[in-house]
């Protein structure tokens, strides 16, 4: 009877994962649409996006001219989802992702041409312990910052509001699941594509190709988004109030969310302070090659997005798995694990010796912070009342992303200033305090809690 009640098991499990996937592409249409678009604009923020700051770099750019970009980045990462997850409410995914989409696509553009709008130099300044050198700030690269992360984070809200109503409340993990998996696919697919244009043409010639191959992708997912989604089954919320709404929806935050959001935020602006660095501690830090079979050898910036691609594979196999067990176990300790991640690969990737296998090995680490991330999304949706979903989640990164504004520049600032050991240092001790209070305060979110949201 034992192996008879395991086998049903296994094979529950099987028609599970089957069940799962037919309901993916076949029955959950408008999820399906967003996943498209997810896949085209990942594939080209993955292929942009993590080579900037080596691109700035290469412009004349320094470590806090580099941390200013993050830390815009976050700036407008704070700024947008909130007004994106009310403008979605009221007048419908359908068309806000549309102006998203094509913002965006311009934003891609607007990188391309970079060089044609020069730099900009401020400084050098002193006063007191706070030294820094000549400014350069390459005007084209922040221009482009403003259009092209529209759709990441002006369409936050909505993309959440369309898993929240598209997937039954007791398998949202399992919703996030699948449109991550589709994300994390074209984040495997894009550092690949960007690594092979980078490594036949060279970083200059093959990084301009990586652009215009970004822009393209994103005018095909803006136009797929906006001809295939049905938006019928749109839900509408009340208009946007000003501030006084803000207020209100920070106020009836679900109980859940408070030490979730205080976890998250430390960890978020621990990651921050150093994530713009990672490319330049790969490509000029530790100015890590590899020669592979078949392949032949990878330059530091081709190589980069290899490792990129190794975090992708990890990310992919574990992110469905992960999100089922945390369906069974509660959410709690697998965003904990994807805490935990974050707040450690920064020591580790700083100290690791100039050898490409053991920073693979790093980047496969860091991969499994990917894991957690569907249990993420839904404990943050989860506790939302229907029609609410993209204002909650706009209240939330509202608060997370403008603490973390300045993390990018703090990290800069001590990357230049100081040392980068210094500021990988510091962003893992944050990380970990941040990772610690969520495992102390953070609550569980059960299926009971889904159901009664519904």
């Amino acid at each position: 009877m034992a192996d008879a009640g395991a086998s049903a098991r296994r094979a529950d499990e099987e028609l599970g994962a089957l069940a799962t996937i037919r309901q993916f592409f076949a029955l959950e249409r408008d999820v399906l649409v967003l996943s498209v678009a997810m896949f085209s604009f990942s594939l080209g923020f993955q292929m942009t996006s993590r080579y900037l700051p080596r691109y700035m770099s290469l412009l004349g750019a320094g470590g806090v001219a580099i941390g200013l970009y993050g830390s815009v980045g976050n700036l407008i990462s704070a700024v947008y989802p909130y007004p994106g997850g009310a403008l979605s409410d009221r007048i419908g995914s359908r068309v806000a992702l549309t102006a998203f989409g094509l913002a965006s696509t311009v934003g891609f553009l607007v990188w391309l041409a970079a060089p044609l709008f020069g730099t900009v130099t401020v400084g050098p300044t002193s006063a007191g312990p706070f030294d820094v050198e000549a400014i350069v700030l390459p005007v084209g690269v922040f221009l482009g910052l403003f259009l092209a992360q529209t759709w990441k984070s002006f369409g936050l809200g909505a993309t959440f509001a369309i898993v929240k109503q598209s997937v039954a409340p007791d398998h949202l993990a399992t919703g996030f699941a699948s449109t991550e998996t589709v994300r994390r696919t074209a984040f495997l697919i894009g550092p690949l594509l960007a690594a092979a244009l980078i490594a036949a043409l060279g970083f200059d010639r093959g990084f301009q190709a990586v652009l215009a191959v970004a822009a393209a992708f994103g005018f095909v997912a803006t136009a797929v988004q906006h001809r295939l989604y049905d938006a019928s089954g749109d839900s509408f919320g009340k208009s946007f109030e000003g501030i006084s709404q803000v207020v209100a929806d920070l106020r009836g935050m679900p109980e859940e969310l408070p030490p979730l959001l205080l976890g998250d935020t430390l960890v978020r602006f621990a990651n921050g302070m150093v994530y713009v660095f990672f490319v330049i501690v790969v490509t000029e830090f530790l100015a890590v090659s590899v020669t592979l079979p078949v392949v032949g050898y990878l330059s530091p910036d081709a190589l980069f997005g290899v490792l990129l691609a190794v975090e992708m594979v990890v990310a992919l196999v574990s992110m469905v798995p992960v999100a089922r067990l945390a369906d069974r176990v509660g959410l709690k300790p697998v965003v904990a694990i994807g805490f935990a991640v974050y707040a450690l690969f920064p020591i580790l990737l700083i100290n690791a010796p100039a050898n490409p296998w053991i920073v693979g090995l790093l980047f496969a680490f860091s991969g499994l912070r990917f894991a957690g991330l569907p249990a993420h999304k839904a404990l943050i949706v989860g506790p939302a009342e229907q029609d609410t979903g993209g204002r909650v989640t706009g209240a939330y990164y509202l608060i997370r992303n403008t603490v973390t504004i300045p993390s990018a520049l703090v990290g800069g600032w001590l990357y230049s200033a100081y040392s980068p050991e210094l500021a990988f240092g510091a962003a893992t001790a944050v990380g970990v305090v941040g990772t610690a209070l969520f495992l102390v305060f953070g609550k569980r979110f059960t299926i009971e809690d889904a159901n009664g949201t519904a």
